[in-house]
């Protein structure tokens, strides 16, 4: 059975840090890209930052573009988001997500476009 558990969500005040994991299993994602969304109530679901297999291309949103920082430990089998100047609008649910097709990272990825999902882990940024 594969799974993606994320971990590392929490509650932090404006500028601080967190680190999220993702945490997989059940299969080797080292040739696959992966990915970091994230959803706000009442918001769709939207792309924060991609890594690919090939290269280790990585893609991130605007808005968190200098701020957030993806990478893998293929062998063991995890990806990580370190946060940095955390803000307000960063409030959300985030998402590790894992895609079988997409090789190389090089635009804004669609939800759609990934095959496994984490369960999601909160961060909370105060003001």
């Amino acid at each position: 059975q594969v799974q993606l558990v994320e971990s590392g969500g929490g509650l932090v005040q404006a500028g601080g840090s967190l680190r999220l994991s993702c945490a997989a299993s059940g299969r080797t994602f080292s040739s696959d890209a992966m990915g970091w969304f994230r959803q706000a109530p009442g918001k769709e679901r939207e792309f924060v930052v991609g890594i690919g297999w090939i290269g280790g291309s990585t893609y991130y949103a605007d808005s968190v573009k200098g701020r957030f920082t993806i990478s893998r430990d293929n062998a063991k089998n995890t990806l990580y988001l370190q946060m940095n100047s955390l803000k307000p609008e960063d409030t959300a649910v985030y998402y590790c997500a894992a895609s079988t097709t997409i090789k190389v990272v090089t635009t804004t990825q669609s939800p759609f476009e990934y095959d496994y999902w984490g369960q999601g882990t909160q961060v909370t940024v105060s003001s």
